[in-house]
């Protein structure tokens, strides 16, 4: 009987073990993130035979340091500060893209004086982070006739909606017109946006998926892609149904900020992962050698891959 057992035991199929896949967020969870949280919810990385951690990052600088260093597979990061790190030899290459449209704006109090670009000659402009974002306000600045000497800027660390309510500053510079929206209607303001893309910045991808160079061909970064893809349409289809599955990540993900910003957010949601628009990368790159920043802009098969 034991023998039976045993040759019954040693027939009987093995599941085969899932591939890890470590993946570094950006910042926490939050709506941004709603085709790997979807994904995950729905099964979808069990299906191609994944097991994906999702690691939060204890400072957003680290992301594409941990994954030059080897310390993760996949770390989240922005287009426009893939240039840097190139430029800094991070060796790391864009293999996926999860947002694909810009979320940074210039926002000001919609009652305010500034009603349009051109309105923040003389004024303050409030900041969070200088180099990339700097850049961008600079260039829509121009774009509007305003000199940049013109335009006083003031660091209000990330406290960027209430500098803006509080007339500490006219406008921010860094906001993210999925979120502080609704942070200002929250404290009884309505913002008003100004969009890089309609103001002379070439259109980025806002978050992408980085790997080093030598993972860039790698199954299994395939196969995430492939899973977040399948959310990404899936939310298109029923924005209702997508939220549903992703504030059942975690209890903190539903409140009403988080659901009002998935609802600005879900459109811009990647559902071709893989594909890239490498004019868009190329048009970045010379932006970047046009504001300082680099000194060349490098090949896009350098810093990117795709379909």
């Amino acid at each position: 009987m034991k023998r039976l057992l045993l040759a019954l035991l040693l027939l009987a199929p093995r599941a085969e073990a899932a591939d890890h896949l470590s993946v570094m967020l950006d910042w926490f969870v939050n709506p941004d993130h709603g085709p790997i949280i979807v994904a995950a919810e729905r099964g979808y990385f069990t299906a191609a035979g994944l097991d994906v951690t999702l690691i939060p990052p204890a400072d957003p600088s680290d992301p594409p340091k941990m994954a030059a260093a080897g310390q993760v597979d996949l770390a989240l990061s922005y287009q426009p500060q893939l240039y840097l790190q190139q430029a800094a030899g991070l060796g790391l290459k864009r293999v996926g893209t999860l947002i694909d449209a810009p979320l940074y704006c210039v926002m000001a109090d919609a009652a305010g004086p500034v009603q349009t670009m051109a309105d923040l000659r003389g004024r303050k402009v409030g900041y969070s982070l200088a180099g990339i974002e700097a850049a961008l306000m600079q260039r829509m600045l121009r774009h509007n006739g305003v000199d940049p000497a013109e335009v006083e800027t003031i660091n209000v660390n990330f406290a960027l909606t209430p500098a803006v309510a509080t007339g500490q500053v006219d406008a921010v510079s860094g906001a993210f017109r999925n979120f502080e929206l609704h942070q200002m209607a929250a404290v009884g303001h309505q913002g008003r946006c100004f969009l890089p893309e309609e103001n002379g910045v070439p259109a980025y991808d806002e978050l992408i998926y980085l790997a080093r160079a030598d993972l860039a061909g790698d199954d299994r970064i395939a196969r995430f892609l492939t899973a977040t893809g399948r959310a990404a349409a899936e939310i298109a289809a029923d924005p209702q149904a997508g939220w549903d599955s992703f504030r059942a990540h975690a209890a903190e993900l539903d409140d009403p900020l988080n659901e009002q910003a998935w609802a600005d957010t879900w459109p811009h949601f990647a559902r071709d992962p893989a594909a890239l628009d490498a004019a868009r990368y190329r048009d970045f790159g010379a932006f970047m050698v046009e504001t300082g920043l680099i000194a060349t802009a490098p090949a896009v098969d350098a810093i990117a891959v795709g379909k």
